[in-house]
Formats: C-alpha cells, sequence, structure tokens
C-alpha cells in the first residue's frame, strides 16, 4: 500500500532511538534525519519536511526538560503531532446537511481516477441514508459518460449526461436542475480531467462553478503523481475553490508523498482515500487514526466503526461479553471470519489492529490471505458442534483432523495449519479478559464523560498495566487530548 514503506521507516527510526541507551541530541538528530530521509524519498515537498523538522527541534528541547520526564515519549508525541499539522489544513471541510440540496463538483487531473471516485463518493452517501445523483459534464473525454453510467446504474443510482451536447455547462446546468425538481440532496457534477497547462479547460472549469454554484469543490488527486502534486494542486486552487480533497490509488505502490503536499498547497482537507477498483474500496480520512495507522499503531475507533456496520445491534453485546471472558472457541473464530469478510477490503481492516495486519495479512497479499480465510471456514463446517464450541486445544486428537480433513477435501496439513492459526488468536482473545461491559445506555455516556477514572473501569488490567497505571494512562489522556482521538493509539502500548 501507499505510503506503508514511509510508515515502516518512520516507525523504524522513533524504534532506533527508543532503543538508544541515552537520549541525547544525537539520537535525536540521528532519528529526525532518518524521518526527514524517508519523507524526501516518499515525494513530500522539500520546503514541508524543513518546517516539520524545525518544529520539532522548537517542541523538544532536551536541555529544558527536566530530569523524570520521559523524553522517548515527548519526541514520539512531537512527530506524531507534526504529521498531523502536515496533513490536516486546521479548516474543517463544508458539512452535507440530509434533506437540503448540496451540490459538489469533482475537479482534477486526467487518469485520477475522477469519475469511479464520483460514484464511490455517491455510493457512500446513499449508505448513510442520502439520496445522490450523478451529472456527466465530462465532454473533452471519449467514453466518460459511458463510464460513469455504468458504475451509476451498478450502484442504482440515477445520472444525467448527454452523447449529443458538446457543451459541459449546459449539460451541468441542465442536469443540477433536472435533479433538484427531483427532490435529490446531494448532486454531484463530473468535470473534464485537465493539466494546469491547459488554460481553455481551466475556463471551461470556471464556466461550470459559475453555473452550478457547487457548495464543495472536490479535488481530485492521483497519489503517484510525486513533486508535481504541489503545484498542480495549486494551480486548481487559483483557479476554483478547492474545499476538500480525495486522494487515490492508495493500493498502489507509488510514493504517496506527493498525496501530502497536494494538502499544503490546497490549504483543504483530506475527505476521503480511494484504496481500489470496487465500491467500497473508499475511506473516510481522519488525520489522527491514519497516522496513527501509519506508524503502525492501528486504529481501534476505525475498527469499532467497521464492526457497529457489520455487526448486528443485538449481536454487540454478546460479542463484547464474550471479549470480557476471554473464551475463544472455534465458533467465535468462524463468526469473526464472517464478519471480517463482511467489511469490505480486508486489508483496510487489519491494518487498523496493531500485531494483526503483519501476522495474518502480509502487505500486497490481501487477496491471498482472504482466500486462506475462507479455506479455514471450509474446514470449519465439517466440524462437530462439541469441536466448535470447545476452548480445549487437547480435543482436536489425530482422528478428528483426518475426519475434518477427508470431509472438507483439505490436507491434514491445512487442518494443522487452522488449529495453529486457532491458538494465535486466541492468545490474542485472552489478552482482552477482563474488559468491563458498560450495561446498555451507558456507552455514549461513558464516551461523552470519558476521563481516566471511566477508562481504567473499562480496560482490561493486563493492558492498564503496560499502559503504566492510572498516572500513565492520565498522561496519555492528556498528550492525545481527548478519549476518542486516544483510542487510535492504544495499539502502540500492546506491540
Amino acid at each position: 500500500m501507499v505510503l506503508a514503506e514511509l510508515g515502516g521507516s518512520i516507525s523504524r527510526a522513533i524504534q532506533q532511538m527508543s532503543n538508544a541507551t541515552i537520549i541525547d541530541e544525537k539520537a535525536l538528530n540521528d532519528c529526525l534525519n532518518e524521518i526527514t530521509r524517508a519523507l524526501l524519498q516518499s515525494d513530500v515537498q522539500f520546503k514541508l519536511v524543513r518546517d516539520m523538522q524545525t518544529n520539532i527541534k522548537k517542541i523538544v528541547n532536551l536541555d529544558d526538560l527536566a530530569a523524570g520526564h520521559n523524553k522517548r515519549k515527548i519526541i514520539q508525541q512531537a512527530i506524531f503531532n507534526e504529521l498531523c499539522k502536515m496533513l490536516d489544513p486546521g479548516k474543517p471541510s463544508f458539512t452535507l446537511k440530509k434533506g437540503k440540496t448540496s451540490v459538489v463538483m469533482f475537479v482534477g487531473l486526467q487518469g485520477s481516477g475522477k469519475t469511479t471516485t464520483c460514484t464511490k463518493y455517491a455510493y457512500y452517501h446513499q449508505k448513510k441514508g442520502w439520496k445522490p445523483a450523478l451529472v456527466c459534464a465530462d465532454t473533452f473525454r471519449a467514453g466518460a459518460f459511458d463510464q460513469l453510467k455504468q458504475n451509476a446504474t451498478k450502484a442504482k443510482i440515477p445520472f444525467y449526461g448527454s452523447y449529443m451536447e458538446s457543451d459541459p455547462v449546459k449539460i451541468s446546468v441542465e442536469g443540477v436542475e433536472r435533479f433538484k425538481k427531483e427532490n435529490c440532496d446531494l448532486i454531484i457534477v463530473d468535470t473534464s480531467g485537465r493539466h494546469k497547462q491547459e488554460v481553455a479547460l481551466f475556463e471551461e472549469m470556471r464556466q461550470v462553478a459559475e453555473a452550478t454554484k457547487p457548495d464543495l469543490v472536490i479535488f481530485v488527486m492521483d497519489s503517484s503523481i510525486g513533486q508535481a502534486a504541489f503545484d498542480q494542486a495549486q494551480a486548481f486552487k487559483q483557479s476554483v475553490a478547492v474545499g476538500a480533497v480525495i486522494v487515490t490509488k492508495m493500493d498502489g505502490h507509488a510514493k504517496g508523498g506527493g498525496a501530502l503536499s497536494a494538502v499544503a498547497a490546497t490549504k483543504s482537507p483530506v475527505i476521503f482515500i480511494g484504496t481500489g477498483e470496487h465500491m467500497d474500496e473508499f475511506e473516510v480520512f481522519d488525520v489522527k487514526p491514519f497516522v496513527s495507522r501509519l506508524l503502525g499503531m492501528g486504529d481501534w475507533s476505525g475498527f469499532m466503526d467497521k464492526i457497529q456496520e457489520v455487526v448486528p445491534m443485538d449481536q454487540q453485546p454478546e460479542l463484547l461479553q464474550k471479549l470480557s471472558e476471554g473464551n475463544f472457541t472455534l465458533r467465535i473464530m468462524y463468526e469473526q471470519f464472517q464478519n471480517l469478510l463482511k467489511m469490505g477490503p480486508i486489508g483496510q481492516v487489519f491494518s487498523m489492529l496493531p500485531g494483526f495486519s503483519s501476522e495474518l495479512m502480509p502487505k500486497g497479499r490481501e487477496k491471498e490471505s482472504q482466500a486462506k480465510i475462507k479455506r479455514y471456514m471450509t474446514m470449519m463446517d465439517s466440524m462437530t458442534n462439541e469441536e466448535l464450541d470447545s476452548s480445549n486445544p487437547k480435543l482436536m486428537n489425530e482422528s478428528r483432523i483426518m475426519r475434518i480433513a477427508r470431509g472438507s477435501g483439505r490436507s491434514v496439513r491445512d487442518v494443522m495449519e487452522m488449529l495453529e492459526e486457532y491458538k494465535r488468536l486466541a492468545k490474542i482473545w485472552s489478552k482482552m479478559k477482563g474488559l468491563k461491559i458498560p450495561k446498555k445506555g451507558e456507552m455514549s455516556a461513558l464516551s461523552r464523560n470519558m476521563n481516566a477514572q471511566h477508562m481504567s473501569k473499562v480496560l482490561p488490567p493486563q493492558m492498564l498495566k503496560q499502559i503504566g497505571g492510572m498516572g500513565g494512562l492520565q498522561n496519555l489522556m492528556k498528550q492525545m487530548g481527548s478519549a476518542k482521538d486516544m483510542m487510535g493509539m492504544f495499539g502502540g502500548g500492546d506491540k
């Protein structure tokens, strides 16, 4: 995945600094130089990198730090905050309101995945209860309307376009008017792809914007563009009021750092990232969890949101209860595998879990791992209820293993591999033993009034001990600003 290499380099630099016997000026400079090199190699603009290094040095003044301070944590926090600042322009994007018609115009370079992203954006909001519609104002590229028509039909989203009309301004005005009459509350206008050198196309883009008066202009940015990102993004910003950025092709092998530069150029927040060709390979972008995942720390809040999407509300307390008991059976593993497959692209889901991603989900091998999970489930289909519901590994003797292998058409070795995976996951699951389950109705109150006292009651004693007890938890909550932000960082303690 894009930026995975960057995340790995930054994590290694922080780890090397943490392993140093004494955290002095040299250790800090070595760490910052390594991070600077990694960012520059990933095509992040030089000025942004230089500013980041200067800011970290200002924050972490080793001479002024009192003897009792944890220098490692202060440096880690400064790096985390500066990376967040690089991706966060400090102003929120336009917020859509249900029932009130909003016009969103998509702009971007040719080949950046704009038309596909329009449909993904519409599909995402359709699932959330909006009534979206698509207007194809791209009359420049042959086949643009066909592509939009095909995508929209597949996603069951109304669309408008013309094979005959060549004036994009006329098409966009007619499309917007038509869908306003049909009470659509999200009208998405797809425009022609353009390059900053193409003056005529930029003029056309301005005319479409003046005619449709969009509430939000989204700049679609290809993550593989490299150093040219800053100049291109700036050219768009100067022509139309870009209010948000969507970064596409984040599943490729490009460096992706140029995409970070686009945020600085447009002074607009990234709101989504495209992680593949399919409709559901589209993630909401939230800065702190993203940086947390970039540094290999996981994203618990994102994972919990995914669980809420796929696990029915009535099953959630049951799942939390099983977590708190720490008893992990093969049936629970089967159910969780089912839920994982429902969550969409499995690589995205696993990257949210600290410690999980590298084990069962090696980078670039998501399809293979998905096939492996389906294979495990086929073997579990050949098991008896007694075998599925037992948490005693000794129950699985040789004759049972041979029977499961025959019944599922797999080898004995495959069954043994599946049982080894079960033991590994059972070990992870056992760490959650002692998780305090809030009663019905308490969860929302708990998240609103979350403080260290509340948090310590919810966390398993083992995890609380790793953080450094009550004092460590209070410090962590102060650093992170809020409980929700902190959840994105929680995996760090478990590694």
